[in-house]
């Protein structure tokens, strides 16, 4: 007697399968990651990354900005902010940094996990010292925040030179590029082109003087 044996034969997930699979499969993950006080995890191009607490420098200067923005935005619809999840839809980021709506009920998703970056103007990291955190800043942040479409990019580096900050603005989603940049060395001011920050001066007030 012949057995016929019968496999099931599928096909190969596409490229853009594979990814919504990887997404639900990281998302799934960090929403059940249990991190030590001082840790913070994100989901970045396909990766959770668990970075610690910023050392001194780095929460001195985030906190200079983030009040600075918070005092000049006063009597407007939009207030800054620090220590939230920036949702894009499976993406996970932690701005050092963000403007968004004074009310951000409606901005948050229907788990209360986040902010949508769909209501966010505005989003400012300070470099933190190592390879991979200033990679993190400088390339893989960039082009998750060009991705979500985050209308303006603040980098405030110490590790470049003696020290520069960069303003990135009008985001490619597409292409997960910022199609204009204005890099300017500390000591000298630059100002937000766009968005409910328009006009606010990023200063030696802010950054510090030049490093040596």
């Amino acid at each position: 007697m012949t057995t016929l044996l019968c496999e099931r034969t599928e096909a190969p997930m596409t490229t853009s399968e594979a990814e919504v699979d990887l997404d639900g499969a990281l998302w799934q993950a960090w929403k059940t990651l249990e991190l030590p006080e001082g840790f913070h995890a994100e989901i970045v191009e396909g990766f959770i990354e668990v970075s610690p607490t910023g050392r001194s420098r780095h929460g001195i200067v985030s906190n200079r900005l983030r009040r600075r923005v918070e005092k000049f935005l006063e009597g407007g619809d939009c207030a800054a902010y620090q220590d939230m999840n920036i949702l894009h839809g499976r993406k996970v980021l932690i701005p050092d940094v963000f403007v968004a709506p004074e009310d951000l009920e409606e901005a948050l998703d229907e788990d209360g996990l986040g902010v949508s970056a769909e209501s966010v103007a505005l989003v400012a990291e300070v470099v933190s010292p190592g390879r991979d955190a200033t990679e993190r800043d400088r390339v893989r942040r960039r082009r998750a925040y060009a991705r979500a479409g985050i209308p303006v990019y603040v980098l405030i580096d110490d590790f470049d030179g003696h020290g520069t900050v960069t303003v990135l603005t009008s985001p490619s989603p597409k292409e997960a590029v910022y199609a204009a940049e204005i890099r300017v060395p500390y000591g000298t001011a630059v100002e937000i082109p766009d968005g409910p920050a328009k006009g606010f001066a990023i200063t030696e007030e802010i950054t510090g003087e030049p490093l040596d």
